[in-house]
């Protein structure tokens, strides 16, 4: 058996909690436990073995990929990684998936989402394997017995029973809630999009039903030069599942939650007594039914408010109804529009040495940032126009590399790179290295790197 997990999208229904460079798989909603893509990783090896799982993300995950597996302590191939190299929805990106393994042979695949709740890992294991011989002729999909109309979730309309699972007579889009009502009632299920299938049936289904998609990568020989060839974005409910007639749906009770918005958190988070999801630091006085969120060492207090979302980032605040949270996607658009850099970037960033966080900043004069670097990890040896930078160690030992010359600087000592000055900062230690670096110029965005070499690949 085979897995594919899907680590694309952006969560723009969790902003500002989500950003572009930083969405809602890669989060650790609960504090130090495993983020949703930690989750399904560790899920998918109750299934298979660790080289039989393949990731489908796109260049800017990449690197936050690498580093979540390697924070769960396993050796992972870079090979098994697969990048898109722009969005075209989940077929496309399925498919590239499946055109790899089945270079090697025929088999079983399961896809999963990665940034998807789900509670009962083992138990859904297990109805993953019971599930197989549905394969001998149908594509599966996952369906969840709804516990409420949920207007938010496509339906799946069961047919016939076939061995522990149903023939799907149809797909429903997301429905009104009067409808949803209808479907509950009627016993369809919400559509996870968790799907089952042996690679010669699905390649053969995308051949019949997007050739467009088949032959742009038999005609191919990269993922990069398929995808140049593809001219649309298209799902695979889209693509496949509504028009396939050799499809099935296995029901699952798997404490599943797909965190699509600020409203589902209820479901699935602790509550306090006045059905608050908040830090214990919080304070809140006759506060019912809310969801608040703030950064680490931030206090939030509220007095006599109830059904609230309030998500508190030191760049951006989210106030709205709880009833309204499906909206903050037309926040994003708007942000979009305005060019933004708060949709894409949290003031903390993640990068394949470590990660960063800006602490203060005035454009187009001076940026601060704590910048952390993982044991044996070095940044690229680089090189700015516009800017100097003052490195000042407060963690850790530094290695650094100014025009070829290396030095050592421990805690307490700082060094100063002028504009024009080849430079790399390096952890040869086996703490985490932390320093502070102050950047002087007129012209302070990330843009301004000539790298020189890099163990990443990146230009």
């Amino acid at each position: 058996m085979k897995i594919i997990i899907l680590a694309g999208g952006s969560g723009t229904r969790l902003w500002p909690l989500s950003r572009d460079r930083y969405p809602k798989q890669f989060i650790k909603l609960q504090g130090d436990k495993p983020s949703l893509f930690q989750e399904t990783f560790k899920r998918s090896l109750l299934l298979a073995q660790l080289n039989d799982i393949y990731i489908v993300t796109n260049e800017k995950y990449k690197f936050l990929v690498m580093g979540s597996v390697e924070e769960l302590g396993y050796e992972y191939s870079k090979t098994n990684i697969i990048v898109e190299p722009e969005a075209k929805n989940t077929l496309p990106a399925i498919y590239a998936g499946v055109y790899e393994i089945a270079k090697k042979s025929s088999d079983t695949v399961v896809v999963f989402p990665s940034d998807h709740m789900i509670t009962k890992g083992q138990e859904f294991a297990n109805i993953i394997k019971n599930s197989e011989p549905l394969t001998i002729d149908s594509i599966i999909t996952f369906g969840i017995k709804p516990d409420n109309p949920n207007t938010g979730y496509g339906y799946i309309a069961p047919g016939n029973q076939k061995l522990n699972g149903y023939e799907v007579k149809e797909f429903k889009e997301k429905p009104e809630a009067e409808i949803a009502a209808t479907y509950v009632d009627e016993g369809y299920y919400w559509n996870a999009g968790i799907f089952m299938f042996n690679t010669e049936i699905f390649i053969n289904e995308v051949k019949h039903y997007a050739p467009n998609i088949y032959n742009a990568f038999d005609s191919s020989n990269n993922v990069k030069e398929a995808f140049s060839k593809i001219d649309e974005k298209i799902s695979i409910d889209y693509g496949i599942m509504e028009k396939s007639k050799n499809v099935a749906v296995a029901p699952v009770d798997i404490g599943w939650n797909d965190l699509g918005s600020f409203d589902s958190f209820y479901e699935v988070f602790d509550k306090d007594e006045n059905n608050n999801i908040s830090d214990g630091d919080n304070v809140l006085i006759d506060s019912k039914d809310n969801y608040i969120y703030s950064e680490k060492g931030k206090l939030v207090t509220a007095v006599g408010v109830n059904d609230l979302i309030v998500v508190d980032n030191r760049d951006a605040l989210l106030i709205c109804k709880k009833d309204q949270s499906q909206k903050v996607k037309k926040i994003v658009q708007t942000l979009k529009e305005r060019n933004d850099s708060r949709v894409e970037y949290h003031v903390q960033d993640y990068r394949p040495w470590g990660s960063y966080k800006v602490l203060e900043e005035e454009k187009n004069s001076f940026k601060i940032k704590r910048i952390k670097v993982s044991q044996g990890k070095k940044l690229s040896y680089q090189m700015h126009y516009h800017r100097s930078e003052h490195w000042i160690v407060v963690k850790g030992m530094a290695k650094m590399t100014i025009d070829d010359v290396e030095r050592l600087v421990p805690a307490g000592e700082s060094i100063f790179i002028k504009p024009g000055q080849k430079h790399r900062l390096e952890n040869p230690g086996k703490v985490p290295l932390e320093i502070i670096e102050v950047q002087m110029g007129n012209y302070l965005e990330e843009d301004d790197i000539v790298r020189f070499e890099d163990d990443y690949g990146r230009k």
